[in-house]
């Protein structure tokens, strides 16, 4: 029996049903039919298919072509504090189970996959940073922050202070504010700094949850830096788009015998000199502020002493229409890379772009080799790590490929 409640109703296409049916948490803005009641932007709809059968309940976006995002499709759940407290306690425990050790710093909440559409929450020990992407969200903020607090009060986890890095443009398409600030309230305070140190693959790192990247540090690559370094022992290594040096200090970590760690930015560089000096490596790497694209080639007009190359880029794309352009970058500094390569060195190789799936990825990475005349020997296919959960049946959570080879 369905639960007393009086929303809005939205009657949408057989299409939409369909998908809805098969899990998929979205309905858009061309697949309504029509809306029955008032409607306030954010606020929740119930969503019935063309013969009034329900399908579930979600927030509306007026803006946004993702028009609908789907809470539940359990018509007896009521949408109170408990309902978000208890979404946040399943996230929270799945973080437990899958991290471990790991647990103190992950993603705690990746939206959907979490049945939380248009939030995300990273946890820096005792630091959490948030984006919240969506309108519906947006409006209970309060709630889930509060909700968010008491679960890891039950943890015995006491949160120093909520960041929010609503920095990025995609809450502009949602008609949202774009900022970045500490979230105000009398249940968590405000620290004094916006900067901790945090241990991942037991080394160690100043995030920075105000001006670093995304929400503060790129957790989605823990294990697959880990894969990394156990190739990397014995190596000469050049770390492609370091960053701030994750990838080339689990590679100087791991046993390598020496790393160059590359990015254009001379900010990013800078960081990552300074966690090699906390993590006392700094003999064992080099830093070069270079543009990969160009680097590369210069790099295979002389005798290259690296047997290791990581490319771990920018996502090149973030939408199906720049695709190509996209396919043609990748392909150029994978070519680059297994061109300056000896026969029997390594390459570890990424995207981070969901439009770029896995098919397209691979036929690229094929592509490049037959250019480069060489074949590619798979070491691991990996992904994003378990943190940000993939659904089966909702490809937009799968994003991040991973592979190792040796260059044969």
């Amino acid at each position: 029996m369905k639960a007393e409640r009086s929303y809005p109703i939205a009657i949408v296409t057989k299409k939409a049903e369909h998908s809805i049916k098969k899990g998929h948490p979205w309905v858009y803005d061309t697949e309504i039919k029509e809306i029955k009641g008032e409607v306030q932007n954010g606020c929740l709809l119930d969503i019935v298919s063309e013969k009034g059968s329900y399908l579930g309940t979600g927030f509306i976006s007026e803006k946004s072509k993702i028009r609908i995002r789907i809470l539940s499709t359990n018509a007896n759940d009521r949408f109170d504090y408990a309902f978000f407290k208890r979404r946040i306690r399943y996230a929270v425990d799945y973080r437990k189970t899958v991290m471990g050790e790991d647990f103190s710093v992950c993603r705690l909440v990746f939206g959907e996959a979490d049945g939380l559409p248009g939030l995300t929450v990273d946890r820096y020990e005792n630091l959490i940073s948030v984006q919240v992407l969506s309108y519906g969200m947006e409006k209970i903020k309060d709630t889930i922050f509060k909700a968010l607090c008491e679960v890891m009060a039950e943890e015995n986890v006491k949160v120093d202070g909520i960041y929010e890095r609503n920095d990025v443009s995609i809450r502009e398409l949602e008609g949202l504010e774009v900022y970045k600030a500490w979230y105000k309230s009398d249940f968590v305070g405000i620290p004094d700094s916006p900067v901790t140190e945090i241990v991942e693959n037991g080394i160690k790192y100043e995030v920075d949850v105000e001006n670093g990247q995304k929400t503060g540090f790129f957790l989605d690559q823990k294990y697959n830096r880990l894969a990394a370094a156990k190739i990397a022992k014995g190596k000469y290594v050049l770390d492609c788009f370091t960053h701030t040096g994750s990838f080339a200090l689990n590679a100087a970590m791991g046993g390598a015998a020496h790393v160059t760690a590359v990015d254009v930015s001379e900010t990013a560089i800078d960081m990552a000199k300074k966690n090699a000096e906390k993590n006392g490596l700094s003999e064992k790497m080099d830093f070069l502020c270079a543009n990969v694209f160009d680097l590369l080639p210069k790099l295979c007009e002389g005798k290259s002493p690296y047997n290791m190359i990581i490319l771990d880029p920018p996502a090149f794309t973030k939408n199906r229409k720049t695709v190509s352009d996209a396919e043609r970058g990748y392909k150029e500094i994978n070519y680059r890379a297994m061109k300056l390569l000896p026969r029997g060195g390594y390459l570890a190789t990424c995207s981070c772009s969901h439009f770029m799936d896995n098919s397209l990825f691979v036929r690229m990475l094929m592509s490049a080799a037959s250019d480069a005349g060489v074949s590619l020997k798979l070491i691991e296919a990996r992904r994003q790590s378990p943190d940000h959960p993939t659904l089966l049946n909702v490809p937009e959570t799968d994003y991040l490929k991973f592979y190792l080879f040796q260059v044969i």
